[in-house]
């Protein structure tokens, strides 16, 4: 059995639920986002099941297939009991895993630019430029 007792005014990771997708998968790939992002650094407390369902208006087996799924995976880990769960260190990712983190907000980028009857080069030139308005210069795409 998995128990967090971490005290969160508000869970750390935002969730937008969409209907007809398992609530623990969108959850859960809300709260790896956080960490493999760095939003969650390591031994940083993760929520518990209380504070998941609160804040995120789930029902707590939902929370806590959550945290047993992360813990599982590896991210987060107990830190003892009464001590609730913390981030764990992770090895540093690759970009081919970091890019599979954004492969739903590129599905609906290509969706939309289809739509909209955009090519390719469009839609990177449209890219870049926000990524250089965000940033300030394009990224050297040789690091990985």
């Amino acid at each position: 059995m998995v128990y967090c007792v971490t005290q969160y005014t508000m869970t750390p990771f935002h969730v937008d639920l969409i209907p007809g997708e398992p609530i623990y998968e969108q959850v859960a790939y809300a709260a790896k986002k956080a960490i493999l992002a760095g939003r969650l650094q390591p031994d940083d407390p993760f929520p518990s099941v209380r504070v998941l369902s609160q804040d995120l208006k789930i029902n707590p087996n939902t929370a806590h297939k959550v945290i047993a799924q992360l813990i599982a995976e590896g991210l987060i880990e107990a830190a003892g009991p009464g001590f609730g769960c913390i981030v764990k260190p992770l090895p540093p990712s690759t970009a081919t895993e970091r890019g599979n983190l954004l492969k739903k907000q590129l599905e609906e980028v290509v969706v939309e630019a289809k739509t909209l009857g955009l090519d390719l080069d469009e839609v990177t030139r449209a890219l870049g430029s926000h990524w250089v308005r965000l940033n300030g210069r394009p990224r050297d795409r040789k690091r990985g």
